[in-house]
Protein backbone atom coordinates (compact mmCIF):
# COMPACT_ATOMS: atom_id res chain seq x y z
CA UNK A 1 0.00 0.00 0.00
CA UNK A 2 2.49 2.45 0.60
CA UNK A 3 4.43 1.97 -2.66
CA UNK A 4 1.20 2.83 -4.33
CA UNK A 5 0.32 5.90 -2.00
CA UNK A 6 3.76 7.15 -2.85
CA UNK A 7 3.18 6.40 -7.10
CA UNK A 8 -0.39 8.24 -6.53
CA UNK A 9 1.36 11.31 -4.96
CA UNK A 10 4.19 11.11 -7.19
CA UNK A 11 1.51 11.15 -10.35
CA UNK A 12 -0.02 13.89 -8.92
CA UNK A 13 3.30 15.92 -8.47
CA UNK A 14 3.96 14.95 -11.52
CA UNK A 15 0.22 15.88 -13.13
CA UNK A 16 0.82 12.48 -14.54
CA UNK A 17 -3.23 11.97 -15.53
CA UNK A 18 -2.79 8.54 -17.12
CA UNK A 19 -0.87 7.16 -14.22
CA UNK A 20 -3.65 8.43 -12.02
CA UNK A 21 -6.33 6.98 -13.99
CA UNK A 22 -4.53 3.67 -14.17
CA UNK A 23 -4.87 3.90 -10.20
CA UNK A 24 -8.38 5.36 -9.88
CA UNK A 25 -11.33 3.14 -9.90
CA UNK A 26 -14.35 4.14 -11.93
CA UNK A 27 -16.35 5.12 -9.07
CA UNK A 28 -13.05 6.86 -6.95
CA UNK A 29 -14.20 10.27 -5.13
CA UNK A 30 -11.93 12.12 -3.30
CA UNK A 31 -13.25 13.74 0.01
CA UNK A 32 -12.04 17.05 1.39
CA UNK A 33 -12.82 16.93 5.55
CA UNK A 34 -13.65 19.84 6.21
CA UNK A 35 -16.91 22.05 6.81
CA UNK A 36 -19.30 21.32 4.90
CA UNK A 37 -17.03 18.53 3.36
CA UNK A 38 -16.98 18.10 -0.56
CA UNK A 39 -15.89 15.56 -3.19
CA UNK A 40 -14.18 15.52 -6.53
CA UNK A 41 -15.24 12.41 -8.08
CA UNK A 42 -12.88 10.40 -10.88
CA UNK A 43 -13.48 12.78 -13.76
CA UNK A 44 -13.17 15.91 -11.78
CA UNK A 45 -10.48 15.02 -9.90
CA UNK A 46 -8.41 13.75 -13.02
CA UNK A 47 -9.30 17.22 -15.26
CA UNK A 48 -8.87 19.24 -11.59
CA UNK A 49 -5.27 17.68 -11.54
CA UNK A 50 -4.42 19.16 -14.76
CA UNK A 51 -5.11 22.32 -14.13
CA UNK A 52 -6.34 23.65 -10.91
CA UNK A 53 -5.37 21.57 -7.88
CA UNK A 54 -1.70 20.80 -7.58
CA UNK A 55 0.73 19.60 -5.40
CA UNK A 56 4.75 20.20 -5.33
CA UNK A 57 5.70 18.07 -1.88
CA UNK A 58 4.76 15.85 0.44
CA UNK A 59 5.51 13.75 2.86
CA UNK A 60 3.98 11.35 5.28
CA UNK A 61 4.12 10.66 8.98
CA UNK A 62 3.38 7.61 11.06
CA UNK A 63 1.53 5.26 8.14
CA UNK A 64 -0.77 2.78 9.12
CA UNK A 65 -1.98 -0.20 6.39
CA UNK A 66 -4.51 -3.00 7.19
CA UNK A 67 -5.53 -5.71 4.84
CA UNK A 68 -9.22 -6.62 4.34
CA UNK A 69 -9.55 -9.44 2.10
CA UNK A 70 -9.30 -8.10 -0.99
CA UNK A 71 -9.38 -3.97 0.34
CA UNK A 72 -6.63 -2.41 2.45
CA UNK A 73 -6.81 0.80 3.96
CA UNK A 74 -3.86 3.08 4.47
CA UNK A 75 -3.64 6.02 6.54
CA UNK A 76 -1.28 8.91 7.71
CA UNK A 77 -0.81 11.94 8.51
CA UNK A 78 1.05 13.87 5.38
CA UNK A 79 2.51 17.62 5.54
CA UNK A 80 1.18 19.27 1.66
CA UNK A 81 2.71 21.58 -0.49
CA UNK A 82 -0.90 22.23 -2.48
CA UNK A 83 -2.38 24.77 -4.11
CA UNK A 84 -6.15 25.33 -5.48
CA UNK A 85 -6.05 28.02 -7.75
CA UNK A 86 -2.72 29.21 -6.73
CA UNK A 87 -3.70 29.52 -2.68
CA UNK A 88 -2.23 27.32 -0.34
CA UNK A 89 -4.35 24.26 0.97
CA UNK A 90 -4.21 21.61 3.32
CA UNK A 91 -0.80 21.94 4.75
CA UNK A 92 -1.23 19.90 7.56
CA UNK A 93 -3.69 17.37 6.72
CA UNK A 94 -4.64 13.35 7.06
CA UNK A 95 -4.70 11.31 4.63
CA UNK A 96 -7.01 7.80 4.31
CA UNK A 97 -7.37 5.88 1.02
CA UNK A 98 -9.24 2.72 0.55
CA UNK A 99 -8.17 0.49 -2.23
CA UNK A 100 -9.50 -2.47 -3.55
CA UNK A 101 -7.67 -5.47 -5.70
CA UNK A 102 -9.60 -5.72 -9.34
CA UNK A 103 -11.42 -8.88 -10.10
CA UNK A 104 -9.72 -9.54 -13.57
CA UNK A 105 -6.73 -8.21 -13.65
CA UNK A 106 -5.94 -8.27 -9.76
CA UNK A 107 -4.23 -4.99 -9.07
CA UNK A 108 -5.03 -2.49 -6.39
CA UNK A 109 -7.12 0.60 -7.34
CA UNK A 110 -8.02 3.42 -5.35
CA UNK A 111 -11.59 3.42 -4.43
CA UNK A 112 -11.33 6.43 -1.90
CA UNK A 113 -9.20 9.26 -0.78
CA UNK A 114 -9.98 11.55 2.29
CA UNK A 115 -7.91 14.76 2.97
CA UNK A 116 -9.19 16.14 5.91
CA UNK A 117 -6.53 18.89 7.99
CA UNK A 118 -6.78 21.92 9.62
CA UNK A 119 -8.46 24.53 7.39
CA UNK A 120 -10.62 27.29 8.47
CA UNK A 121 -10.34 28.54 5.14
CA UNK A 122 -14.27 29.26 4.58
CA UNK A 123 -13.81 29.18 0.71
CA UNK A 124 -11.75 25.65 0.35
CA UNK A 125 -15.34 24.19 -0.31
CA UNK A 126 -16.48 26.74 -2.61
CA UNK A 127 -13.37 25.84 -4.76
CA UNK A 128 -14.03 22.48 -4.57
CA UNK A 129 -16.88 22.77 -5.48
CA UNK A 130 -16.14 24.49 -8.76
CA UNK A 131 -14.08 21.78 -10.25
CA UNK A 132 -17.10 19.33 -9.80
CA UNK A 133 -17.64 18.42 -13.51
CA UNK A 134 -21.17 17.39 -13.07
CA UNK A 135 -22.36 20.30 -12.12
Amino acid sequence: MEALEHRWMRAWIARDRKDMKTLASRDMIVLFGGDPPTILDRASWLEAVGSRIRCTGYRYGTIYTRKHGKSAVFAAPVALEATIDGKPVLAKAFAISVWQKTIVRRHWQLMERVLSGQCDDETLPVAVRSMQLWR
